[in-house]
């Protein structure tokens, strides 16, 4: 309740007020101006903060009604060192909110210096984009770490760094499209929405490892023929491949008919990345596979895993024997 304290806190405020993305905020100084007006026979031309001469009697007038009617204890805490500005922010974009608050701070720095006063900027729309841009960071480490992890077993299976490219373009091209059709359409990044490049890029890496799989065996079956053995891999795995993807689809399409628009979008998005998803691996990922042709399909590049899952057939005659 010190005048200076009042005089900052008022400061403030009225920088608040000036800044459009925000309404009239509300504190201990509101009072005190309402304090200061009432004692004049609600003047609305002293609907200020008092002097120095005021001082003493408008202040424990102030507080004395704020007591009596509980209204302290919404602007101040019980022991009266700690006060507090409400205001409402709307709906705003990214980089907007970004410099609103990089400008506040700044401003707060200005009027309550760090060495004589402690203010904590707080709120539902700071928390909730704080909360966001924490998940946006997690979802580029976690897809990064995916990827990587892919890398390294595409490139233990295969030991080819073409086959890795090649694996990785056909499930990373439909997470850009998503991204983008996101962008076009104005969907924002919110906890319901970036879920859908963790999903869309698992169910996606499935079944273009299934295909390559397959495609190697048929590769060592056909003696490295790459047009016999990408259309054997097609004819044996693109069935299932197309089945489990419109099943997928339609699952995820169920939640559009959610009441619940986070839920909307998290189905549309997914389903239409796993649609995506279906093309490539049945489209492109066949397409790199003839183009390249020799530069990855040969026995130097697609050697022999490590781990032998299926044994051949000699070594089954021998052990029947």
């Amino acid at each position: 309740m010190k005048l200076a304290t009042l005089r900052r806190i008022d400061e403030l405020q009225e920088y608040i007020n000036d800044i459009p993305e925000f309404a009239r905020p509300i504190s201990i100084a509101e009072l005190v101006k309402y304090s200061k007006q009432a004692f004049y026979n609600n003047n609305p031309e002293y609907y200020q903060l008092p002097n120095s001469q005021e001082r003493t009697f408008i202040l424990s007038n102030a507080k004395s009604s704020a007591e009596s009617a509980n209204l302290l204890s919404s602007y101040v805490d019980s022991t009266g060192q700690f006060a507090r500005i409400t205001t409402f922010m709307k709906d705003t974009e990214t980089e907007r909110f970004d410099r609103i608050e990089e400008d506040l701070l700044a401003e707060i720095a200005k009027i309550f210096p760090e060495d004589r006063y402690e203010v904590t900027v707080t709120g539902k729309a700071l928390v909730f984009q704080k909360g966001t841009k924490y998940l946006v960071r997690n979802l580029i480490i976690s897809l990064s770490l995916a990827v990587l992890l892919i890398a390294i077993f595409m490139a233990w299976m295969f030991r080819s760094f073409r086959m890795i490219l090649v694996s990785l373009i056909p499930n990373l091209l439909p997470l850009l499209i998503t991204a983008g059709l996101m962008g076009f359409l104005g969907v924002p990044i919110k906890p319901s929405t970036i879920l859908v490049f963790s999903i869309a890029f698992g169910i996606s890496v499935d079944d273009t490892i299934h295909f390559l799989a397959k495609y190697r065996q048929e590769l060592i079956a056909s003696n490295w023929k790459i047009k016999r053995s990408v259309y054997a891999a097609l004819r044996e795995t693109g069935v299932s491949m197309f089945y489990t993807s419109i099943v997928l689809f339609f699952g995820f399409s169920v939640f559009t008919i959610s009441s619940f628009g986070g839920t909307v979008a998290l189905g549309a998005l997914v389903s239409a990345t796993l649609l995506f998803a279906m093309l490539a691996n049945l489209l492109l990922l066949p397409s790199l596979l003839l183009s390249l042709e020799r530069n990855i399909a040969n026995k130097e590049t697609l050697r022999k895993p490590a781990l032998k899952i299926i044994p051949d057939q000699e070594d089954e005659l021998e052990e029947d024997s």
